[in-house]
C-alpha cells in the first residue's frame, strides 16, 4: 500500500509478476464466513478472525510464492472477522497476511506487520520455513529480547497459502467398523512404505505408497481393521534438528491444520489413499495435534497464530500475559476454550472427514482440549461439540488422556462416545511379563476391559484402547532386548526419551548370539502380543511389531527419518515371519470369538437370570482366586474365564455363547494347571499355546485334567456350552487344521 492510498484500493506490483497482471481495481466487502479463502465464480472471499487487530493486509504472490504482486487491506470487520471479496482472483492464487495491532507482550499482544502470516485455514502451502532472525517478531540478542520489535521482513523465509478449489471426485464414504471389532494399527506414512519393494520408487514414503494394492493386502492379511496414521497435517522441523542433520520425522509440530504435508503428497493424493483403503474395508484414523503449534514460547517465531491474535489463540499466564501456559511441554498451549479456536479445530476435523473421507482421530495430549482455567473438565464445550456435531459425532474419537500440566493424567475421565489410550494397561502388562511382583490384581482389571476407570456412564470396554507399544517408546522387540534406552543418535547425550520403560533384556543388552536369550525374547514377544490381542477392549498394534522390528534400543526415534524407523520388508528371518503368522492367528481368533471382544464390562458378579458369572479369575488349581490370595506378591500365573452367555448379552447369536479361558504364566518355570469345571462345559479345546504358536493340531481336554503350562507362556482354551456354540468351536478347529488361522 502507498501511504496515502485508501485501504480499499489495491497496489499491484507488476514488475515482480511472473504471469499476466491481475485485473484488480478494488476489493468488495465480501462475507465474514466461511473463514479462510473461498474461491467462487467471480473471485475469492478472504476471511480472517482477529479480535484485537487494527488492520489486516492481504498480500498476493506469484505462483512460486517468491514475489509479491499485490497488496490490499481487508475492508470489513464483522464479529471480530476481517473480510473482503477480491474479484478476478481464482483458485491457485498464493497469499499471506500482515496483521497490524499493538505490540504489547505484557498485555498478550504480539502484532507485527513485518511478519507475513500463514492463514490458519490454508488448505495448501507453497514454500518452506527457513529458521533465522527474520521469522522472530522481536530483535534477539539482549535480556528482554521479546519486548523489542523486529522490522525484518519474514516473507522470504515462510510458507504461503494457496487458494484451492473443489477437489473433485466423490468423497470416499466413511467405513463403519463396529468398535467391538476394531483393531488399530499405528503406522507412519513414510516409514511404512519407504523400503517396500512392491511400491514404485516415486510413491515410496507417500500417500500413493500406502494406496498400493500389495501394501493394503498385507495390512488386511494381519486382521487389522483401522489404520491410524501419525500426523500428516503440515508440520515443521525443529531448528535444533537441522543443526544436527536430523528432521522431525514423527510430525508432532503442526503448522497447518487443513493441509496435508507436501512431503507425503497433495490433498487429492490423500483422498485417493483413503478411498483405496476403504475399498479394502479398512478405516483411516489420523493422529492430530491441536494442543500446540511450532510458534513456541515468548522467544519463538511469529508464523501465524501469534501474529494474528496471540491473546486469543494461546493460553497465557493470567497474571503475566507476556508468558505462555505450557501444559504441552512445547512452549505454548492452544486455547481450546476460546470459541474461535474451538471453531478452527472443529472446522479442521470436519474438513478431514467431509472432504478427505477419514473415519476418526486420535488427539495428541487431548487433556489440553478440555482445560478451563481451573483445570480439566469432562463437560468441556469442545468435547460436547464433538459428540453433538452431525459429522464428528459419527467419527471415531480417541483421546491421549494426559498432558504435561497440573492434574494432566485423566485416563477414564473423558465423556461417553470417546475412547482413550490406556497407559495403565501398557504399564501393568509390561510389568507382569517382566516378572514384577504384586501385579496380579491390576492385571486382572486390565485384561477384563479396565472397568475401574472406564465402567461408568454406559461406557463400553472398547473405550479402553489397549496398547503395549506405540510410536513413542521401545518397539516390542526392543522392549524384551534392552534394559536401558540407547538414544545417542538423537544428539542429546542419551538424555531424551523415557527412562522408565518397564523393559527386560532377557539376559543380554541388545543384539546377542545366545540362542537361549533369543528364544526367550521371541516367546516374550508372543506373550505380550497374545495378552494384547486377546484382552477385552480395543487393541492397538504398532506397525512393525508383528515382524519383531528393532530401533536398536532407541525409545525416542522422533528424529530418525532413516532405516532406524522405516519398516523392513525384505530379508526377514524365519522368526519374524513366524511372528507375523502368530499375529494373524490371534486376530483371526479375536474376530471369530465374540467372547474375546465383549460389548459390556465384566462385573464378576452372578448374572441375575443365569446364575453365572461373566468372568471368573482362576488359580492353577482351576479354582476361583480367593480375596485373601490376591495380595500374594509372588502370584505370576492366573487365568481369566469369560462366559459368552453373560458377556455377549441376550441379543448375541447362540454360537457366540462360548466360554474362553485365557491362562498367563509369567513364572520362569513350568506350572501344572488343572482345567476347571464350568456349567455346560464338557471338554476344553486348546486353540493357542505360545510354546507351540502355529500348531494346527487342536487337542481337547476334559475338565479336571492337568496341563503342564511351560514357563513364561500364554494359552487359550475355549468350550461350547450347547449345540450351536459347540458346532462353532468345532468349525474353528477344522479351519485351524486347514491353516485358515494364519494364512
Amino acid at each position: 500500500m502507498t501511504p496515502d492510498a485508501p485501504p480499499w484500493h489495491i497496489t499491484v506490483k507488476a514488475s515482480a509478476m511472473k504471469r499476466p497482471a491481475l485485473q484488480l481495481t478494488t476489493i468488495e466487502a465480501g462475507l465474514p464466513y466461511p473463514l479462510g479463502a473461498t474461491a467462487g465464480k467471480e473471485g475469492v472471499n478472504f476471511a480472517l478472525f482477529s479480535a484485537h487487530a487494527t488492520r489486516v493486509e492481504l498480500c498476493l504472490y506469484d505462483d512460486s510464492g517468491q514475489h509479491e504482486i499485490a497488496r490490499v487491506d481487508l475492508p470489513e470487520y464483522t464479529d471480530e472477522v476481517w473480510h473482503g471479496h477480491l474479484p478476478g482472483v481464482r483458485a491457485g492464487q498464493v497469499y499471506g497476511y500482515r496483521v497490524h495491532g499493538p505490540y504489547a507482550p505484557a498485555d498478550g499482544h504480539r502484532f507485527n506487520p513485518a511478519k507475513l502470516l500463514l492463514d490458519p485455514y490454508a488448505r495448501e502451502l507453497v514454500g518452506g520455513l527457513s529458521w533465522g532472525a527474520q521469522i522472530l517478531g522481536y530483535e534477539p540478542g539482549h535480556a528482554e529480547a521479546d519486548l523489542s520489535l523486529s522490522t525484518l521482513d519474514s516473507a522470504p523465509c515462510v510458507p504461503k497459502a494457496r487458494v484451492v478449489g473443489p477437489l473433485g471426485k466423490p468423497v470416499p464414504q466413511q467405513r463403519r467398523v463396529p468398535w467391538d471389532r476394531t483393531v488399530i494399527y499405528e503406522a507412519h506414512v513414510k516409514g511404512f512404505t519407504q523400503q517396500h519393494p512392491a511400491v514404485p520408487p516415486g510413491a515410496r514414503g507417500r500417500f500413493a505408497g500406502l494406496a498400493q494394492p500389495e501394501v493394503i493386502a498385507y495390512i488386511k492379511s494381519l486382521g487389522i481393521t483401522s489404520v491410524e496414521l501419525l500426523p500428516i497435517q503440515v508440520f515443521v522441523d525443529d531448528p535444533h534438528l537441522g543443526d544436527l542433520g536430523l528432521t522431525n520425522y514423527w510430525g508432532y509440530n503442526t503448522l497447518g491444520y487443513f493441509a496435508p504435508d507436501p512431503r507425503y503428497g497433495s490433498a487429492a493424493d490423500c483422498r485417493e489413499m483413503v478411498a483405496r483403503l476403504h475399498d479394502a474395508g479398512l478405516e483411516v484414523l489420523l493422529d492430530v495435534v491441536y494442543n500446540h503449534t511450532p510458534e513456541g514460547n515468548a522467544l519463538g517465531p511469529t508464523l501465524s497464530f501469534k501474529g494474528i491474535d496471540n491473546a486469543s489463540y494461546y493460553r497465557l499466564l493470567p497474571d503475566d500475559r507476556r508468558h505462555y501456559i505450557n501444559d504441552t511441554g512445547t512452549g505454548n498451549t492452544l486455547n481450546a476454550s476460546h470459541p474461535r479456536v474451538q471453531q478452527l479445530i472443529a472446522d479442521s476435523l470436519r474438513y478431514w472427514v467431509s472432504e478427505i473421507g477419514v473415519d476418526g482421530f486420535r488427539f495428541d495430549l487431548a487433556t489440553v482440549l478440555a482445560r478451563e482455567p481451573d483445570g480439566f473438565t469432562p463437560q468441556h464445550s469442545f468435547l460436547s461439540l464433538c459428540q453433538q456435531d452431525p459429522v464428528l459425532g459419527r467419527a471415531k474419537l480417541i483421546a491421549e488422556p494426559w498432558d504435561c500440566g497440573p492434574g494432566g493424567h485423566q485416563v477414564g475421565q473423558f465423556p461417553p462416545g470417546w475412547a482413550e489410550w490406556n497407559d495403565q494397561y501398557r504399564d501393568t502388562v509390561r510389568a507382569f511379563w517382566r516378572g514384577d511382583e504384586a501385579q496380579a490384581p491390576a492385571l486382572a482389571a486390565r485384561l477384563a476391559g479396565s472397568c475401574d476407570p472406564f465402567g461408568h456412564r454406559g461406557r463400553r470396554p472398547w473405550a479402553s484402547v489397549n496398547f503395549i507399544t506405540a510410536h513413542d517408546g521401545f518397539t516390542l522387540n526392543d522392549l524384551v532386548s534392552y534394559n536401558e534406552r540407547h538414544n545417542d543418535a538423537n544428539g542429546e547425550n542419551n538424555q531424551d526419551g523415557s527412562s522408565n520403560n518397564l523393559s527386560w533384556n532377557c539376559g543380554a543388552e541388545g543384539e546377542t548370539d545366545d540362542a537361549e536369550v533369543i528364544a526367550l525374547r521371541q516367546r516374550q514377544q508372543r506373550n505380550l502380543l497374545a495378552t494384547l490381542l486377546l484382552s477385552h477392549g480395543t487393541p492397538m498394534l504398532l506397525a512393525g511389531d508383528e515382524s519383531s522390528r528393532s530401533q536398536g534400543g532407541n525409545n525416542n526415534a522422533y528424529c530418525q527419518d532413516n532405516p532406524v524407523s522405516w519398516l523392513q520388508w525384505e530379508g526377514l528371518r524365519d522368526d519374524q515371519t513366524l511372528m507375523q503368522a502368530f499375529v494373524r492367528k490371534l486376530l483371526w481368533l479375536r474376530a471369530e470369538l465374540a467372547v474375546l471382544r465383549p460389548q459390556r464390562h465384566a462385573s464378576g458378579e452372578p448374572h441375575p437370570d443365569l446364575a453365572l458369572r461373566d468372568v471368573v479369575w482362576l488359580n492353577a488349581a482351576g479354582e476361583p482366586i480367593e480375596d485373601a490370595h490376591w495380595d500374594e506378591p509372588g502370584m505370576r500365573s492366573l487365568g481369566l474365564l469369560s462366559d459368552g452367555r453373560t458377556l455377549c448379552g441376550p441379543t448375541a447369536a447362540a454360537q457366540d455363547h462360548v466360554v474362553a479361558l485365557l491362562v498367563l504364566n509369567a513364572h520362569h518355570d513350568l506350572v501344572p494347571w488343572t482345567l476347571p469345571g464350568h456349567d455346560g462345559v464338557q471338554h476344553w479345546v486348546r486353540l493357542m499355546d505360545n510354546h507351540v504358536p502355529l500348531e494346527t493340531t487342536v487337542p481337547s481336554f476334559a475338565p479336571g485334567e492337568v496341563y503342564e503350562v511351560t514357563g513364561r507362556s500364554a494359552l487359550l482354551w475355549v468350550a461350547g456350552t450347547h449345540a450351536a456354540a459347540q458346532a462353532h468351536v468345532a468349525a474353528l478347529v477344522e479351519r485351524i487344521a486347514r491353516g485358515e488361522a494364519h494364512p
